[in-house]
């Protein structure tokens, strides 16, 4: 049987068929992933010192227009380049919770004999200063419990460092000033923001967001990047496709996968009413899932040992605390 094309995802690519070609692995071009590395460091120090610098004169986090700092203000911060040390929490926060997210998939695949590229970061003048960051598979998975594993490795990394992160960073956030003017975005909160203030509340009830709603947090950039971590373990779970959720899915019941994969579209909907971000995802996801299953066929390997079946469940709780129906509004109410 010839082997097929690998299709793209979101963090890795793997083959699911047999047998294994007979290919050179190809050097790590390591000077890349350097040079990716620094580009992101700095796009994201650029967002990190407005997130910080906003911060501290209590102004909106995310607003654009004369009266404030551009989403992207690079040539404030190029104008005296030592504002960018303020960009250092959230720039080095965000960066370990994405390394955390990859490396989880890329010591799996070295410790099944899979071999992968160490992590792209990938620059962008964006909100966040990066489109996240990815790494490739070179070389087949050849079992349904690799699969499973190297699948939903990454996001447990990602979720575990981004939840210690939001602990510590709610206690660094504080209360909204009554005279603050209105952002141009504000963040919709996933389920584990309200656990994780609820746990502040128990730890140190005379915090000064403690009892407040999370509407009236002026979070600190850390715990946007925390955010930002949450919103990408969100998008990396969704069961369809090959993204995570969709690897774990089919290691788990690859002749469900197909049915699980176009419902997920359809939740997505559904929920661009509420968001219309969520169309472009169905749309994106809608071309993978034509792509994938043209060239999968579901894979003779034994079933999955009831640990792998309790950790899926565990991925299940993890996607229902990081996902949000809106993340993003336009304007505070």
């Amino acid at each position: 049987m010839a082997e097929p094309s690998p299709v793209p995802s979101s963090t890795i690519e793997y083959y699911y068929r047999l047998p294994e070609p007979e290919f050179a692995l190809p050097s790590e071009r390591y000077w890349l992933h350097a040079l990716l590395l620094l580009a992101t460091v700095f796009t994201t120090l650029v967002v990190g010192a407005r997130l910080q610098f906003n911060f501290l004169h209590d102004l909106p986090p995310f607003a654009a227009g004369n009266e404030y700092l551009p989403f992207f203000p690079l040539k404030w911060a190029l104008m005296q380049p030592s504002r960018l040390l303020l960009g250092i929490p959230f720039s080095a926060t965000l960066l370990t919770i994405l390394l955390a997210h990859e490396m989880g998939h890329y010591l799996f695949c070295r410790y099944y004999g899979v071999w992968a590229t160490l992590p792209f970061f990938i620059p962008a003048p964006t909100l966040i200063g990066t489109l996240g960051a990815v790494i490739r598979i070179k070389s087949p998975i050849r079992s349904r419990k690799a699969l499973f594993d190297i699948g939903i490795a990454g996001p447990i990394a990602g979720f575990v460092v981004a939840v210690a992160t939001l602990m510590f960073a709610l206690m660094l956030s504080k209360p909204m000033v009554s005279s603050a003017r209105g952002s141009d975005i504000y963040l919709g909160f996933p389920a584990i923001f309200y656990v994780a203030q609820d746990f502040l509340r128990v730890v140190s009830p005379h915090h000064g967001i403690a009892a407040l709603p999370l509407t009236r947090v002026y979070l600190h950039p850390t715990a946007i990047a925390a955010w930002v971590g949450m919103f990408a373990t969100a998008l990396n779970l969704l069961p369809s496709s090959q993204l995570d959720g969709g690897h774990i899915v089919y290691a788990l019941a690859p002749r469900a996968h197909r049915l699980i994969s176009w419902f997920t579209v359809a939740v997505l909907v559904y929920f661009g009413w509420k968001y219309v971000g969520w169309w472009m995802w169905a749309g994106l996801l809608v071309v993978m899932n034509v792509l994938t299953f043209r060239q999968r066929q579901a894979p003779k390997y034994p079933l999955l040992p009831v640990t792998r079946w309790v950790l899926g469940l565990f991925a299940l709780i993890m996607l229902a605390l990081t996902f949000t129906i809106s993340p993003f509004q336009l304007s505070w109410h």
